[in-house]
């Protein structure tokens, strides 16, 4: 089992999201690279920095669309164990992410906690001087709820946390039944949330 909460780190400059993900002792337990130049998302996740054990792959089914299906495999086997997508129009305003498994059923959403934060934020950025600490002050937090509304129980907390330099984000698991199938499909979808949802702040 994981040791929460899980920590999301990776620097703002980089051109390529790098991620790191470690547990609550501070132990590496993935390692993120996203290919760039790709007309198609292409994410590749490993189990060391030095990238010699490739654990899984997040690929999109198109390009640049709003409504793209992200597929979560096992690098090693090919093996879908599901995908992640937007709900449509809704994430404009509060960002929406269905949670599918490999049956193409929706299991979980991630929804944002309240969507204002994105609002302010996006006013402050446009602001001289002020725009530049928006990042430390304005951070949204989303939950991962059972089911297909948010009305749903709780299983896992994504917090983005303070930072000027770097995006730090903590995951935190709200449901201790989680079955180790979930919660991998699950931390899976959240790591390619957030990729989406970095240019945000």
């Amino acid at each position: 089992m994981l040791q929460y909460p899980l920590t999301l780190n990776f620097k703002l400059i980089a051109l390529a999201p790098r991620i790191r993900v470690t547990d609550a002792t501070g132990r590496l337990i993935l390692y993120v690279h996203q290919k760039t130049f790709k007309l198609k998302e292409d994410v590749r996740i490993f189990a060391d920095e030095a990238k010699t054990n490739e654990l899984f792959r997040i690929n999109a089914d198109r390009i640049f669309d709003f409504s793209a299906k992200y597929h979560l495999s096992e690098s090693a086997t090919g093996r879908q164990l599901g995908h992640i997508k937007h709900r449509g129009m809704r994430s404009i305003w509060s960002a929406t992410y269905e949670m599918y498994d490999a049956n193409d059923q929706v299991t979980h959403i991630m929804t944002e906690d309240n969507p204002w934060v994105k609002v302010l934020d996006s006013i402050a950025s446009n602001i001289d001087i002020i725009g530049m600490f928006s990042g430390y002050f304005l951070n949204p937090t989303y939950t991962v709820h059972r089911g297909t509304d948010k009305e749903g129980e709780g299983v896992l907390k994504l917090s983005k946390r303070p930072a000027f330099f770097e995006s730090n984000f903590t995951i935190e698991n709200l449901d201790p039944n989680l079955t180790e199938q979930d919660e991998r499909r699950l931390i899976l979808g959240i790591i390619m949330a957030v990729q989406m949802e970095r240019s945000r702040g």
